[in-house]
């Protein structure tokens, strides 16, 4: 069975958020490192190369695959801020039409920046998918 490219390194967070060269993801990237610090409590760790995660998960499907991954996190990608919340979004109808500018994927929320959307209702739903 195929194991999990992306994995829980010791690269740090700061040094990575600041090599972000475009400013404005720099910034947006470290108002989401201390959103989702307070919100989660935890420490965050850099999975791979480019995504912030905070807590641990280990997952289990009905096919089998298993492997390790974090409660939520975010990449300040070239295109857009990607945040990831685990439980996907059908339950979020009622935040997301409260969000402001955003699309989604599976478990992704992409943002173009954080200026485009409202901080509490954001926070809302990231304490919502840790308390899940």
């Amino acid at each position: 069975m195929a194991e999990n490219k992306t994995k829980k390194t010791d690269v740090s967070v700061n040094d990575f958020l600041n090599s972000i060269t475009d400013e404005q993801k720099r910034q947006d990237g470290f108002t989401l490192l201390a959103l989702m610090s307070e919100i989660t409590g935890l420490e965050p760790k850099m999975w791979g190369a480019s995504i912030v995660g905070f807590g641990d998960v280990h997952y289990k499907y009905a096919s089998g695959r298993e492997g390790d991954w974090f409660k939520v996190g975010f990449s300040p990608r070239k295109q857009n801020l990607t945040l990831y919340i685990m439980d996907g979004f059908p339950k979020y109808h009622d935040l997301l039409a409260q969000l402001g500018k955003h699309k989604t994927g599976v478990s992704c929320l992409y943002l173009k920046k954080l200026a485009d959307v409202d901080l509490p209702v954001l926070r809302e739903m990231i304490s919502q998918s840790l308390a899940s």
